[in-house]
């Protein structure tokens, strides 16, 4: 899968042409960027794999993998384990494959372009669609709202015995808490805050999975496709449930924006985190020069990628232990059919102790509190890249009014249908996710693909940087001095990864068509 991160230009296999360089600035760019070469001075190279850069770009990864970790993948992997064993580990294992191929070209869009998704959308596509996008977003950011405050309420009803009605209300105080210590200054704490809850959850995991004493030759058997998945009534079902409750389409805006805080700018050293320039106009002009250090775009382009395919990783293996818990537990027993997050809880205090529930709800309360952190940031920056800087709202308005139209539908159906109408309304908030998806997925494969897009044009006659390097990890990236006249490199997407990215964006479609037609015909 190497080449779903590939980001050379005009090759689909080789990472070593990558698309970061360290800019006195971040440009928001029109049809291409003007990048001013000559006026750079080399401040030094580095050889080999270095540790210390890349920590400094660790963070962003885990920022959108908590996405991968939200209530609504805890009900599908429940769902996949209990009713058939380790068989859908494939599935898992397949939806996150997709998720690195997506979120590879979210940072390849962000880093070479400037923009966000959001900000591309409105740079490219006619205003009409622009609107319609932006409601969809709009649409799926609640949704994902609604399956924070249920996950939320859920796991303080199973730690404090909190009334559902009471858990939805407080949820909508950390919404708050999050934006009132917002500010890039504070960005490191707010990823190393997801990377504790996120370690924590694991940790919670790899305890319950010790605990379940799984049979790991047919844990490892799972990992491989099988044909019953079409052919075993329901699997079909519930492995479009995993894919579209994995790829979250509010992941794609928020890497693409995040990204942009480490993409050199201001800062002379690379990683440093500094603020991101707005996009003031949708017609950017042309004579615009930063300063861009063209040695640096394998650097920090390598790093970002690394970071975000080892988040991926642990978002993985944490999905794949609810499944093997699961699996472990309920299927070929009579209670194989966990309906409930809560019914889950039980079951597990019953076959493994006390400890077990507890581990269970503590793992799923910090899902869901790091999942609002998220959502936050992805909310703001939907609507600032849509409707553009023109467009003021205080940030704690916006997510307060978002919360609140989660919060309502929530608070109704458990006062008036309890904890199995919370259950559907969080499986309805997948389908609303699954529907919206593909208006995310597709503008993203388009933009990366586009030639127009991904071109950045380099002027100067003088000395100048470049690299070679060879592999994700592997990154020698000694700069050599060339002679560079005024020239254009296109950064697009390559043959083969244009090929895999539409394959991808052609699954994603289908299934979330189908999980939404079964739905509607009362099939789930």
């Amino acid at each position: 899968m190497s080449t779903a991160i590939d980001p050379s230009p005009g090759s689909s296999t080789n990472i070593s042409d990558a698309i970061l360089n360290d800019v006195s600035e971040v440009p928001c760019s029109g049809d291409s960027t003007v990048v001013n070469v000559s006026a750079l001075e080399y401040t030094g190279k580095m050889n080999g794999f270095s540790w210390k850069t890349f920590a400094k770009f660790v963070g962003p990864g885990y920022m959108v993998a908590v996405g991968y970790l939200d209530p609504g993948n805890w009900a599908t992997d429940l769902a996949a384990g209990s009713q058939f064993g380790y068989r859908l580990l494939f599935i898992v294992l397949l939806s996150n494959l997709m998720a690195v191929l997506l979120q590879s070209l979210c940072i390849k869009l962000g880093i070479v372009t400037g923009r966000d998704l959001a900000q591309a959308c409105r740079r490219y596509f006619p205003a009409k669609l622009n609107i319609l996008l932006y409601i969809l977003c709009e649409l799926a950011i609640i949704a994902t709202d609604i399956a924070e405050v249920i996950g939320t309420a859920i796991a303080l009803k199973l730690l404090f015995n909190l009334p559902l009605p009471l858990g939805v209300v407080v949820t909508s105080l950390d919404v708050l808490v999050i934006l009132m210590g917002w500010d890039v200054k504070h960005i490191r704490l707010f990823e190393w805050f997801i990377i504790f809850l996120m370690a924590t959850c694991g940790v919670c995991f790899a305890m319950l999975v010790g605990k379940s004493h799984p049979n790991w030759r047919t844990v490892f058997t799972g990992f491989l496709p099988t044909p019953e998945i079409y052919t075993e009534s329901g699997q079909l079902y519930i492995a479009m449930g995993i894919i579209g409750a994995t790829v979250m389409p509010h992941n794609l805006y928020l890497h693409s924006s995040i990204v942009k805080y480490r993409a050199p700018g201001r800062a002379s050293v690379v990683g440093a985190i500094h603020e991101i320039e707005a996009c003031e106009s949708d017609s950017e002009d042309e004579s615009y020069q930063p300063l861009l250090r063209k040695s640096n775009l394998p650097v920090a382009l390598r790093m970002t990628h690394l970071d975000s395919v080892i988040a991926l990783t642990f978002a993985l293996s944490i999905n794949s232990a609810i499944l093997i818990v699961a699996a472990a537990n309920f299927y070929g027993s009579e209670d194989k059919d966990v309906a409930e997050l809560e019914d889950a809880f039980v079951l597990l205090q019953k076959y493994l102790g006390t400890s077990a529930g507890i581990l269970f709800a503590v793992a799923l309360l910090f899902s869901g509190q790091s999942s609002t952190i998220t959502g936050t940031m992805a909310g703001q920056i939907i609507m600032e890249g849509f409707l553009g800087t023109s467009f003021r709202l205080r940030p704690w308005i916006r997510r307060l009014v978002t919360r609140v139209v989660a919060i309502i539908p929530a608070m109704i159906v458990a006062l008036v249908e309890g904890d199995r109408g919370v259950n559907d309304l969080l499986v309805f908030s997948q389908v609303v996710l699954s529907l919206q998806l593909p208006f995310a997925v597709w503008p993203l494969v388009y933009f990366t693909s586009s030639k127009r897009v991904m071109t950045l044009k380099f002027e100067g006659t003088g000395p100048a940087e470049s690299s070679e390097t060879d592999s994700l990890v592997d990154t020698r990236y000694g700069p050599k001095t060339v002679e560079e006249d005024a020239s254009e490199v296109s950064y697009a997407n390559g043959v083969t990864t244009t090929v895999l990215a539409v394959v991808v964006a052609t699954l994603i479609t289908m299934f979330n068509v189908i999980l939404i037609v079964q739905v509607a015909m009362g099939k789930s």
